[in-house]
């Protein structure tokens, strides 16, 4: 079923209107700036991509990761309101054949197909909380560590294949 455009830019209009969306959207991509600038120093960070409010992220990638056409992604999924690990490849071959090297591994066994736009897609947190201070560390310690720990092991499985 085909959307009404003019509606649903009514309703944009409107929910712009109240102001909370903006809100809620700057203090999501101050913060993925904030994850990007503490991010470890051993990867190299990518531009802030924004993307159409559906995904804001920013890539990191080292070496071995970039002569093999390869980065991670620290993904803010807009519509899970939830941040992401992704392996991204430069283009659609790179990651046809990164898929089918990972593709039964444990990262990727809920899976019968290859996302839309990465090799692999791993759960960092879900439980976005700005309220207090100690909660944001908390989280953004929690995305840090995770997204390295894992990024470590995820390239450790690719030097074994390849």
């Amino acid at each position: 079923m085909k959307k009404d455009i003019q509606k649903s830019i009514e309703i944009y209009k409107e929910q712009l209107n109240q102001g909370d969306i903006q809100a809620a959207y700057s203090a999501l991509t101050k913060y993925v700036a904030e994850l990007k600038s503490n991010f470890p120093k051993e990867y190299h960070t990518g531009y802030i991509s924004f993307g159409y409010l559906d995904y804001t992220y920013f890539s990191f990638f080292n070496a071995f990761l970039r002569g093999h056409k390869l980065r991670f992604g620290v993904v803010l999924n807009h519509g899970e309101m939830q941040f992401e690990l992704w392996l991204m490849g430069q283009n659609a071959d790179v990651q046809k054949k990164y898929w089918e090297i990972l593709k039964d591994s444990k990262w990727n066994s809920d899976r019968n197909e290859m996302p839309r736009y990465a090799v692999l897609e791993v759960l960092l947190e879900n439980q976005i909380d700005f309220k207090e201070v100690k909660d944001k560390k908390r989280m953004t310690e929690n995305i840090i560590t995770k997204a390295v720990s894992l990024s470590r092991e995820i390239q450790q499985y690719l030097e074994d294949a390849v």
